[in-house]
């Protein structure tokens, strides 16, 4: 991987400060995409989130299956203390450059997104609709 490329992951997955959801944002920091909202849902709006983020996740959970070294460091990361997780992550995917090349292409629609709705797509953000939706006493 290249000097900037390391910087590139490294600095992104540096604005990932909580424990909470390092994957996603591990993920989310590989810089990317997979498919662009469905034709029913206006990509700048939660359904257009949802229809882009949902293939997105599936498809690097079909990935990370098959690459049993790559889902063993994220899902480590995600019980480390920031700075273990960043340097545990920056070390794997410049071993594995490939990888981390693979799982920046998956992500891709989530930072083209981003950049059409200028809006950051955050861990947090699904997680306080997981949370809110999982203790909500409504119905």
């Amino acid at each position: 991987m290249a000097g900037s490329d390391t910087m590139t992951f490294s600095s992104k997955f540096a604005r990932c400060g909580a424990t909470v959801g390092v994957v996603a944002c591990a993920i989310a920091g590989l810089g990317g995409g997979v498919a662009a909202p469905t034709a029913n849902a206006a990509p700048c709006t939660a359904s257009g989130l949802a229809a882009t983020a949902g293939p997105v996740f599936s498809e690097v959970g079909s990935y990370l299956d098959a690459h049993q070294g790559a889902n063993d460091v994220l899902t480590a990361a995600a019980t480390q203390s920031p700075d273990e997780a960043r340097s545990a992550l920056t070390g794997y995917f410049t071993g594995h450059v490939g990888e981390f090349l693979a799982l920046r292409s998956m992500t891709r629609p989530l930072s083209d997104l981003r950049a059409q709705c200028g809006v950051a797509i955050s861990p947090n953000q699904f997680l306080t609709l997981y949370e809110t939706l999982s203790s909500a006493n409504i119905g």
